[in-house]
């Protein structure tokens, strides 16, 4: 084996555990992002508003893929189901975030 294959091997069980810790608390996480990225754009007065949406946007969408079990759909992590609909339908995705001023 080599030098990547052992690495590979060796961060596997970090990222099934991140990838659990991110469908469980992908909610949390994501009101964390948010939070950040209003504390941040209220702190450089909006000069970076566009590149701060960008991130914060890039972010959510690697927790939702690390989120993902078996190459399911994409849903919102950490989102309640309710009984007779699947993760990721319409019916579960909370309003988008409203635009930056």
């Amino acid at each position: 084996m080599g030098f990547l294959d052992n690495l590979k091997a060796k961060l596997g069980p970090a990222k099934e555990k991140v990838g659990d810790l991110a469908q469980q608390h992908g909610g949390k996480i994501e009101q964390g992002l948010d939070k950040a990225a209003r504390t941040v754009d209220q702190k450089t007065k909006g000069k970076y508003s566009d590149k701060i949406d960008s991130g914060t946007r890039k972010a959510k969408e690697a927790v939702d893929k690390l989120g993902q079990k078996d190459g399911g759909t994409p849903g919102t992590p950490g989102a309640p189901v309710t009984p007779g609909s699947t993760p990721g339908s319409p019916g579960n995705t909370p309003p988008p975030p409203p635009p930056a001023p």
